[in-house]
């Protein structure tokens, strides 16, 4: 990753990462700025933990397959509208 400032939509897509303690520190220093300048964006991050708090454990397999097709489109339909 570059030095630049992180996007939003960057953001978004090293928000796993992030919340797992996988980025660099460059990154993470990135990404801890980008939450300090943006409040929709750590609004989302703290969803997302709050997110896995709440689910736990769920593994794939404890998805029914209708509702995961569901989520994998909602996704999809998501990410396509917003870049």
């Amino acid at each position: 990753m570059s030095t630049a400032e992180l996007t939003c939509q960057e953001l978004v897509e090293l928000v796993t990462d992030y919340v797992e303690g996988l980025l660099s520190p460059e990154d993470r220093a990135r990404f801890d700025h980008h939450l300090s300048l943006c409040p929709g964006c750590a609004t989302y991050v703290a969803q997302f933990r709050e997110t896995v708090a709440l689910t736990g454990a769920l593994r794939e397999d404890d998805v029914p397959p209708d509702a995961r097709t569901e989520l994998l489109a909602q996704f999809r339909d998501w990410k396509e509208t917003s870049a």
